[in-house]
């Protein structure tokens, strides 16, 4: 994203890339490698990587509408919960003009994407239930959840639409992801028994309607507001 960013601003344009983790988070490449990769090539001047930076902190600041844009591409599920979103979102208002917003849609649109829903509804439902991990989903929400949690936060929508994702394989991953909590003693452990056995009723479920590659991902949508 940073570097699709940086392309569309042009040579006079300017990229502020934050991240809450530090550069040596991810696999099999980590964000630090993939910045220093970005910064040694053409659009390198165009951007300002910052790392371990938490808006929510008082000492992260910018002035009002330093930014033409404030963008937030799926990264929103990461967030710990949908309160912490919510104050992200205000606390980037003042900053940017415009916010421009994607995730992926819980709502599937074919039968083929369903282990994919399942896969992130288990991650989810463990998350919510006290046992936390290292993985891509925390706190996943439908558009419609992020639309009536936008004006409260200072944002208008004025746009959305659907996102085509077929060339992903986060369908494959998540699906990986969900299963391999089944075989997690120490994320089972933690759980109230009959959440417990809840999710081990849909891993069963998401074992049987899987591939074993090649996944159907869900589709994803963008929201653009003011």
């Amino acid at each position: 994203m940073t570097a699709v960013l940086a392309e569309a601003v042009g040579p006079e344009g300017r990229v502020v890339a934050v991240d809450v983790a530090a550069p040596s988070y991810g696999s099999p490449v980590t964000l630090g490698e993939s910045a220093a990769r970005l910064a040694a090539g053409p659009l390198g001047p165009r951007i300002d990587f910052r790392f371990g930076t938490d808006v929510l902190d008082p000492a992260v600041d910018f002035p009002e509408c330093t930014f033409d844009h404030v963008v937030l591409a799926h990264c929103s599920w990461y967030f710990a919960s949908v309160a912490q979103l919510r104050d992200t979102l205000a606390r980037v208002r003042p900053w940017a003009r415009r916010l421009c917003f994607t995730e992926w849609d819980v709502t599937p649109a074919s039968g083929d994407q369903l282990a994919h829903l399942l896969a992130v509804l288990i991650q989810g439902q463990c998350e919510a239930a006290g046992s936390h991990g290292q993985g891509n989903v925390r706190t996943p929400f439908s558009r419609e959840a992020l639309l009536r949690l936008l004006p409260g936060t200072g944002w208008t929508a004025d746009g959305s639409r659907s996102v085509d994702t077929e060339g992903l394989q986060d369908g494959d991953w998540e699906i990986a992801a969900g299963l391999s909590l089944a075989e997690t003693q120490e994320r089972l452990a933690v759980l109230p028994e009959p959440v417990r056995q809840l999710l081990l009723t849909q891993v069963d479920v998401l074992r049987a309607i899987a591939k074993p590659h090649g996944n159907r991902p869900l589709a994803a949508y963008s929201v653009t507001a003011r």
